[in-house]
């Protein structure tokens, strides 16, 4: 089974009824107790993280499937479905969407605090959540903007992140999961199952393993120190401004060894350099002293810097492959199907055992929930509908 995701869906306007929140409310409420009680809290944690059961969940609870709120919304009926019942279930929800999402780290503190959570894990989990989110925002450049995040935790310390971005030209969200089974490198490949309607043509993917390289080589420049690293981002800025002039160095520094880039005009055509600006830039330069001071042992501590985000991260990839040859990935990295196969066979066909057990638990849970007739009824309509051969094609 595969744990973490992304997927992309229609951008919502709107607001979700009362009167559908709080049946979401009440129906998730019992949903969760007969998923925690079968399953345990650690397995109801990696379910979430699990898009097919996300999606899934937010169906049986009424929402609309292909649409954005379908996080949003899920997500905040969830934490107020178990709001004092945290302790008892063993289960806690931090974040949402706006301004909550940026108090995630305190409400991680918060909890940890009022079930003895050793200092350790605490501080741990808060670090999580952190990083979960600037690596969807500055590492996987895609145009999508996160203004979501939820942190999802056990008392053992298992953990799940939803979280979304939005492209409000493209009119469309991006969810991306994670759980930390998982996450062993954080900064290496942390997406698997990513699902989408649609990809983009222009994307900067840190993460992919094809950026090994440029993630070694802007460890390395910062910590050559700060004259060598401006003088590597003033040739980026000359280059940023004139396309038509190509730097050319015979000799490279001591101890460096300079691969010089013979690249033609061509190739340059729809390089991302094209729409980036470069010049001189206070808060940049001050960003890259402050990294060339610190000297981060590793990538992930690169970016783990307080001040760097998305252009300081692209302009060191952007050094890196026209001055090094380092060329990063620009693949959008919503490229696969979800755990369950796609109904084109890509990457395989859909496996219907699996995707047939997700239905099958969801309705046991339904059934043991405390509903009135109808409401189960009508949940279990929604479930064996997702049977039929009409799923949307990222959840087929």
């Amino acid at each position: 089974m595969i744990h973490r995701g992304i997927a992309t869906f229609t951008l919502d306007t709107g607001r979700c009824p009362p009167w559908l929140f709080a049946r979401m409310v009440r129906l998730g409420r019992s949903v969760t107790e007969v998923l925690v009680d079968e399953f345990g809290p650690d397995e109801f944690v990696r379910r979430i993280a699990d898009p097919v059961w996300f999606q899934s969940l937010g169906t049986v609870l009424a929402f609309d499937w292909n649409a954005s709120g379908l996080t949003t919304i899920l997500t905040a009926a969830l934490k107020e479905a178990i709001r004092g019942q945290e302790k008892d279930l063993g289960v806690f929800i931090c974040g949402g969407k706006g301004k909550t999402s940026r108090r995630t780290p305190e409400e991680i503190l918060q909890w940890g605090d009022r079930i003895y959570l050793a200092e350790n894990k605490i501080r741990n989990l808060a670090y999580n959540s952190k990083m979960s989110a600037k690596v969807d925002s500055a590492l996987v450049q895609d145009g999508f903007q996160i203004y979501h995040h939820s942190f999802f935790f056990s008392r053992t310390g298992a953990w799940a992140v939803v979280q979304q971005g939005m492209n409000a030209d493209a009119g469309a969200a991006r969810r991306y999961h994670w759980h930390s089974e998982s996450a062993q490198d954080l900064v290496s490949e942390p997406h698997a199952a990513i699902a989408s309607e649609a990809t983009v043509s222009k994307a900067l993917n840190l993460v992919s393993r094809q950026s090994a390289a440029t993630r070694a080589l802007s460890v390395d420049m910062v910590n050559a120190g700060l004259p060598a690293l401006m003088k590597d981002v003033t040739i980026l800025r000359k280059h940023s401004s004139s396309l038509s002039r190509m730097v050319k160095m015979a000799n490279g520094r001591t101890g460096r060894q300079l691969t010089l880039l013979e690249l033609a005009d061509t190739e340059f055509r729809h390089h991302p350099v094209v729409y980036e600006n470069f010049s001189k830039s206070r808060y940049l330069d001050k960003i890259l002293g402050r990294l060339a001071g610190d000297k981060p042992k590793n990538y992930e501590a690169l970016v783990a810097t307080e001040g760097v985000g998305p252009k300081t991260v692209r302009a060191l990839a952007l050094v890196g492959e026209i001055i090094y040859g380092a060329k990063p990935s620009y693949e959008d990295p919503a490229r696969y199907s979800f755990a369950h196969g796609g109904k084109d066979a890509t990457p395989y066909p859909v496996d219907r055992p699996t995707y047939d057990e997700v239905i099958s638990i969801l309705a046991a849970a339904v059934r043991r929930a405390r509903w009135a007739p109808q409401e189960r009824d009508r949940a279990l309509a929604r479930l064996e509908r997702r049977r039929a051969p009409r799923f949307p094609s990222h959840i087929q």
